[in-house]
């Protein structure tokens, strides 16, 4: 099957206008894949596809990954290129992060998805992965009310969760978001595939939450956040209310649709959404009150989170104790945006080059 680089002598000339984008992202837990066409500065989503493949499952235990993991998410791999095909996508990008960074069978699987799928997977480093996540959630950040503050991006992932520190400019251009320097970037080694496994008790007997579980693993993700914070002394800036946080996870989404009651899962009334540290508590205990067959039940969790929710609700719960910025921006974007923006930027380059 080909790799879907059909791009033409005349469309390297013409810049982002003349192709159809597509990013994959092939995470611990979930397969994403992004379809769009540029619409001014941005681009507009005309095809979308989201399947839990679980590739990580198993990897805390074996650090390989398993058959059934990998059968499960080369046929996800399949749907996206069919996607992509009938979208006639041209200039297209596939990562793959924590899984297969971690996995000794890494590569191997990368070279199967290729043949099986038709799909290139490129695996990522860890800042490139920072680094993409923030180029899609950018747009979130207010300006600085002093003309310079700071920020901090976390991504609770299944392998891994992702915490970037950033200093915020107001750009000299009206109306523009602001223009950001990272100041760090650190990958802990939780996400909620692992934490889960790694805590086969996160529930009781009866299905509910085990808070003495729960409690473990806020501590342990608190002395994984700990260096961090030692290096970049972020609490004091907090204290200072120089700031802001944004936050990109199916957790702090999941958590923003049990919030508002949603009928089920609608991105345009949670993408973007300001909440206080009060509302994401009355989230999470709402949350942390059903049993897991409640969780599966309600339509913006299902089965297949119903038992990840809560390790990732940890991992918040970690996040806000030690940084109290006291409200965050939830983020239905990232990893995928920030491909789509890298794309059309390398073609706008061929055109400048080519003209």
């Amino acid at each position: 099957m080909d790799r879907f680089d059909q791009t033409t002598a005349a469309q390297m000339g013409a810049g982002r206008s003349a192709y159809t984008f597509a990013a994959i992202d092939l995470g611990t837990n979930n397969c994403r894949l992004l379809v769009a066409r540029p619409a001014g500065d941005g681009f507009r989503v005309i095809d979308a596809f989201s399947r839990i493949v679980r590739l990580g499952e198993g990897l805390v235990a074996n650090n390989r990954l398993s058959d059934p993991a990998m059968l499960r998410t080369i046929e996800a791999l399949r749907i996206c290129a069919a996607k992509v095909r009938r979208n006639g996508a041209s200039r297209v990008r596939a990562v793959a992060t924590e899984a297969c960074r971690r996995a000794e069978n890494g590569p191997d699987f990368v070279a199967r998805a290729l043949q099986e799928s038709g799909i290139q997977l490129e695996i990522i480093e860890t800042l490139e992965e920072a680094q993409l996540a923030l180029t899609g959630c950018a747009p979130l950040y207010d300006l600085p009310e002093a003309g310079e503050g700071f920020a901090l991006l976390f991504d609770i992932g299944g392998g891994s969760t992702q915490v970037t520190w950033l200093r915020l400019v107001d750009p000299s251009v009206s109306g523009a978001p602001p223009d950001f320097t990272v100041l760090g970037t650190v990958s802990l080694p939780c996400g909620v595939v692992t934490l889960s496994e790694r805590y086969d008790a996160v529930e009781n007997s009866a299905g509910f939450v085990s808070l003495e579980t729960y409690v473990t693993i806020c501590e342990h993700v608190a002395s994984l956040l700990e260096p961090f914070e030692r290096e970049y002394g972020i609490a004091s800036h907090v204290a200072a209310g120089r700031v802001q946080m944004v936050g990109t996870s199916g957790t702090v989404t999941t958590l923003t649709g049990v919030l508002l009651n949603l009928p089920r899962y609608i991105r345009s009334r949670v993408d973007g959404r300001a909440l206080t540290f009060d509302e994401l508590e009355q989230g999470r205990n709402k949350l942390m009150a059903l049993d897991r067959s409640g969780r599966a039940a309600h339509p913006c969790i299902g089965p297949q989170r119903a038992d990840l929710v809560i390790a990732g609700c940890a991992v918040l719960h970690a996040i806000c104790d030690a940084w109290p910025v006291g409200k965050l921006k939830v983020a239905d974007r990232g990893l995928r945006e920030g491909i789509l923006h890298g794309l059309m930027q390398d073609a706008d380059r061929e055109a400048a080059i080519a003209g």
